[in-house]
């Protein structure tokens, strides 16, 4: 990917907490990164969270698998610029994909995929069409498409 598929992108200075004593981001604080790329990329796509799906439609997301594959290390006041978008969209999942630079330094790339469910069966459902109509109106490339499953 370039970084000019990703619509979305958002700065994160690297704090003190977040370093071990070398002064290199401590590895699970990337999925920290992540969680607040996707946060402020419902927010920038004009989807608000859990509203638009926990209280339009009944339905809600659940993380089922995270991935990061380390390029580069952050270090301690580092500015990073984070970026992220919907890579695939399928039935009831969501892929989301995350990019970490610090200038045109590629650092991580992680990747999120979310299930659609209903949360009190915990039971796949659909995306929103609504949801799937704002995905596809933000992103500068369309998302891949999973074709139904034959029943």
């Amino acid at each position: 990917m370039a970084k000019e598929d990703f619509r979305h992108s958002m700065p994160l200075r690297v704090r003190w907490a977040e370093v071990d004593p070398q002064s290199i981001v401590f590895n699970a604080h990337y999925l920290t990164y992540c969680d607040i790329c996707v946060t402020e990329y419902w927010r920038a796509a004009g989807i608000r969270y859990p509203g638009d799906l926990l209280d339009a439609h009944g339905v809600d997301i659940f993380v089922v698998k995270s991935t990061l594959e380390y390029h580069g290390s952050a270090r301690f006041d580092d500015m990073l610029d984070i970026r992220g978008r919907i890579a695939r969209i399928g039935r009831s999942s969501m892929t989301f994909r995350v990019e970490m630079y610090r200038g045109d330094q590629h650092l991580i790339t992680g990747e999120i995929v979310y299930v659609c469910a209903d949360p009190r069966t915990q039971r796949s459902a659909p995306v929103p069409e609504p949801v799937r109509a704002a995905i596809a109106r933000f992103e500068a490339v369309a998302p891949e498409q999973q074709a139904a499953s034959p029943a």
